[in-house]
């Protein structure tokens, strides 16, 4: 097995696999130095996105592929959580409970165990049992409404804001926070992390200020939704775009001054708004991206290339900070965040379900793993 570095090492997870989410959560962990191992269904998910050795979000964990519907395969990954730390399903609720993998029956084999539920509606309530992907969630949640032009419909921020910030992130800060009370204390606990209470937590400042009465009803009509002609996008002479968001006045002149805007209204002088977004329009639509990137190249205009995935992989800002790396075949995002004393590293790539039946489940202590294999209860790809 790869030794694992990052400040998480000699953290144990195990991984019941789901989809989106769960799989994030467990690629953080593993970016960050634990030990997890990923239990797949023998030949895999069926909504995998792409071939298996591509998908990023399997990196860095060996797969076992074990059948959960059998007693046998049940019991195995019991003995999995009885040596480790932290377990993460991304099921239905109810589904593990029904499979035997429920939180009783995994603390009755590991008190200090934290157990890490990953769905959108959470554990109860009229909408848990209900199906539903980010789209619905960040709805519910209040974040989809809120985001669009003035007039226009909502606009969906792919699957960033529910899946992976509302969901994958707090059910990492979940299941690290309850292991560092397990710790002191010998208590494990179940961690329900639900996109829809993430996604509300994230929407925290803008629920803040629609309180206050600083933020209005309609979107598209606030400072950070493009309600502002100086928090917006805007489309240069060669069809691509910048993106512009000096929101303190020292950033706003550096913007003015680098358009050469001689007759430009004040900052905040809103009656001259619908003027001043014509002034900005007009003057990006004057010359290219790459001439406006040379232009604000080291100010602080706050103003920014709007580039595409594959842009991205190669500005110099990225390429100087290693944001994204190349490894086994594969650009791919690198461990985030950094730290100085104990650097996560990439380790393993991303594999077929079961690709390390065999020598993970033994490396975890498995004792009569060729016989499950034998018997159909563990699955070894070929």
């Amino acid at each position: 097995m790869t030794t694992q570095s990052g400040p998480l090492h000699g953290v144990r997870v195990v991984e019941l696999v789901g989809i989106g989410p769960g799989p994030f959560a467990a690629m953080l962990l593993a970016d960050l130095g634990a030990e997890v191992i990923r239990v797949d269904r023998p030949g895999g998910n069926a909504l995998q996105l792409g071939s298996a050795d591509k998908d990023i979000l399997g990196r860095g964990r060996p797969s076992v592929a074990i059948d959960l519907k059998n007693p046998r395969g049940v019991a195995t990954v019991l003995d999995l959580v009885e040596s480790a730390d932290i377990l993460i399903e991304g099921l239905r609720p109810g589904v593990t409970e029904r499979l035997g993998l429920g939180p009783q029956e995994c603390h009755a084999r590991n008190p200090r165990l934290v157990y890490g539920r990953m769905t959108g509606w959470g554990q109860h309530g009229p909408l848990a049992q209900t199906a539903g992907h980010d789209i619905n969630f960040i709805s519910v949640a209040g974040a989809l409404g809120a985001i669009g032009r003035a007039g226009g419909p909502p606009q969906v921020p792919l699957n960033l804001v529910g899946d992976f910030a509302g969901g994958s992130l707090y059910l990492v800060t979940g299941v690290l926070a309850a292991l560092m009370h397990a710790r002191s204390t010998g208590e494990g606990q179940v961690v329900d992390a639900a996109i829809t209470d993430g996604t509300a937590h994230l929407m925290s400042m803008i629920v803040a200020m629609q309180q206050s009465g600083t933020w209005s009803g309609p979107r598209g009509t606030n400072m950070l939704d493009t309600g502002t002609p100086f928090y917006d996008v805007f489309e240069t002479s060669d069809g691509e775009w910048m993106s512009v968001g000096p929101l303190e006045p020292q950033f706003y002149a550096a913007l003015i001054e680098g358009l050469e805007l001689t007759d430009a209204p004040g900052q905040y002088d809103f009656a001259r708004w619908g003027e001043l977004r014509q002034m900005l329009t007009e003057a990006f639509a004057s010359r290219t991206r790459a001439e406006w990137e040379k232009v604000f190249d080291g100010t602080d205009a706050c103003v920014a290339p709007v580039l595409s995935i594959e842009e991205a992989y190669t500005h110099p800002h990225n390429v100087a900070r290693g944001t994204y790396v190349e490894r086994d075949g594969l650009t791919q995002p690198a461990p985030a965040p950094r730290f100085s004393a104990t650097p996560a590293t990439l380790t393993t790539p991303p594999e077929r379900a079961g690709a390390s039946t065999t020598e993970a489940l033994s490396a975890w202590g498995i004792a009569d793993v060729d016989q499950l294999i034998a018997d159909g209860v563990a699955v070894q790809a070929d």
